[in-house]
């Protein structure tokens, strides 16, 4: 059984036990600082967009991006790489610092993603009911942070250990990928229903990290917790807001 769990286990070679194993203190403490790297990990992204529209001409880099043919696809080609290195280093490194590393690469890398959505969305409204209209950001964070909030509540109250999804996952991130490179190529729409599939697969990625959290970190895991979560997180909001900016292209 022991060496099951053990195999089933990605990070079991980073530290020497599970935090789920740990004293009642330590674990307390481990998923303290998990969350609140993962806050700073969403400020940090937030700061850097920030920096980005406030510093630079996103609509003159923006229109050369798109007069390129390949360059959105080069770009999430470059957040791909930035993003396996990450994971790598948050997984194998038991320093620290690497750890922290890791985590910064990884911010970098989605706040690079994000400027093309995040232009596209910066000047859209989503009209509702009665006349009203909401900025689609600030509705696209706060539904993103309400969703995380209610997968992290069920991942912590349900008692079910979610490992199981890991490899639907990951053959469902490999399709996933497929029909996005597929898309630059062919005239191939991924529209509505895409980003709805994409908004319940990013669901279930939380559920996944939410019950490794728990179960299955080392307790010096903290910084590569915190990255997993903030991945699944970033994965969400893209896609809610590109339904949102979908649907308020139908208006």
């Amino acid at each position: 059984m022991a060496l099951d769990q053990a195999a089933a286990n990605p990070y079991v070679d980073f530290g020497k036990g599970v935090v789920a194993d740990a004293a009642p203190n330590v674990r307390a403490t481990f998923i303290r600082q998990t969350y609140t790297h993962l806050a700073i990990a969403i400020y940090g992204f937030a700061a850097l967009e920030w920096f980005y529209f406030k510093t630079f001409n996103i609509d003159a880099l923006m229109n050369q991006l798109m007069g390129m043919r390949y360059g959105i696809l080069g770009v999430i080609g470059l957040f791909i790489g930035a993003s396996l290195i990450a994971d790598r280093m948050a997984r194998s490194a038991v320093s620290l610092s690497k750890q922290y590393l890791a985590l910064g690469i990884y911010v970098l890398a989605q706040s690079i993603i994000f400027v093309p959505l995040l232009w596209f969305a910066q000047d859209r409204t989503l009209a509702l009911t009665q006349g009203v209209e909401v900025s689609l950001i600030p509705a696209a964070a706060c539904s993103t942070l309400i969703i995380f909030a209610g997968l992290t509540a069920i991942a912590w109250f349900s008692g079910q250990d979610f490992s199981f999804l890991r490899a639907g996952l990951s053959l469902g991130g490999i399709i996933i990928f497929a029909l996005i490179v597929v898309s630059y190529f062919f005239p191939l729409q991924l529209g509505v229903w895409f980003s709805v599939g994409m908004i319940g697969f990013a669901s279930a990625y939380i559920l996944y990290d939410t019950s490794n959290v728990i179960r299955h970190y080392a307790p010096t895991q903290y910084v590569a917790a915190s990255l997993a979560l903030f991945a699944s997180v970033a994965l969400l909001f893209f896609y809610v807001l590109r339904l949102m900016i979908a649907l308020s292209s139908r208006d």
